[in-house]
């Protein structure tokens, strides 16, 4: 019985060090998973295994090799392509798919529109109350991701041009947590992939001309160029481990794989 059980663990160990190990973007978590399921199925000695964290934690455990791919919501930063050029590692990007980043508050919040501007103001600290941009006398409760986040990062520099988050944000460590906390705040603002939009939270309509016009994050806006909080969701994977994992990037890009990438909520490549 001994020698069973024995056999059974190093069998595991053995099927754990030859997975597919995909890690990072909360993001992009529905996606990958929803893609290493249907590739199992039609790959059934093939196993991927897909956890979350962030995009910089994806990123780092790439270049840390532990982990094959990493899933990142942001391009990668300058100092981490150093860090790969440091170590001598050359790293292949590919675009999985693409997401509209849409800016959330509670249902009852009367506000329908902001302009890019003022969602700086809000983010930065410099408008307090909802009655500044036409809401009601309510104190404002920015809501963000954490630092490791993508998400994080693609909204400061997209959104806020580069500038700093107002001190003691709330700083949330999934999507999921911003949207339940957004759900029960009457006062809260954030922001969540498109794809985790739902009906406990409500999307403002967003204008990047100064208030000509205001354009909903929809698939549809996303797609035809009107919407313009969009960013490509990406896979990184060191150039010397292309036998790995090529055919599952493979998959990812072909018509099955798009096909998830609809379904999931996001915007395809093709």
């Amino acid at each position: 019985m001994k020698r069973i059980i024995l056999a059974v663990i190093l069998l595991m160990s053995v099927s754990f060090a030859q997975a597919q190990k995909i890690k990072g973007s909360d993001t992009m978590l529905p996606l990958s998973q929803q893609e290493a399921e249907n590739y199992m199925k039609i790959n059934p000695s093939q196993a991927v295994i897909v956890t979350g964290g962030g995009s910089g934690v994806g990123i780092s455990s790439l270049i840390e090799e532990t982990t094959d791919i990493a899933q990142s919501s942001r391009k990668m930063k300058f100092d981490e392509k150093q860090k790969f050029q440091a170590a001598g590692k050359a790293v292949t990007e590919v675009v999985a798919a693409y997401d509209a980043l849409a800016v959330i508050v509670h249902p009852s919040n009367k506000v329908q529109n902001l302009t890019r501007e003022q969602l700086e103001g809000i983010f930065t600290g410099k408008i307090r109350n909802w009655k500044e941009v036409g809401g009601e006398d309510l104190r404002i409760i920015p809501y963000a991701r954490e630092t490791s986040s993508g998400t994080y990062e693609f909204f400061k520099d997209n959104v806020l041009k580069h500038k700093n988050y107002v001190n003691g944000i709330m700083s949330m460590p999934a999507t999921g947590a911003i949207i339940q906390s957004i759900s029960q705040t009457k006062g809260a603002i954030g922001y969540v992939g498109l794809a985790y939009m739902n009906k406990t939270i409500k999307a403002i309509h967003v204008s990047y001309d100064k208030g000509n016009t205001y354009v909903e994050p929809s698939l549809t806006t996303a797609k035809n160029g009107t919407y313009p909080v969009v960013r490509p969701l990406l896979y990184y994977y060191l150039s010397q481990s292309e036998n790995k994992v090529k055919s599952f990037m493979n998959y990812v890009l072909s018509d099955a794989g798009q096909k998830i990438v609809s379904e999931v909520g996001f915007i395809t490549v093709k």
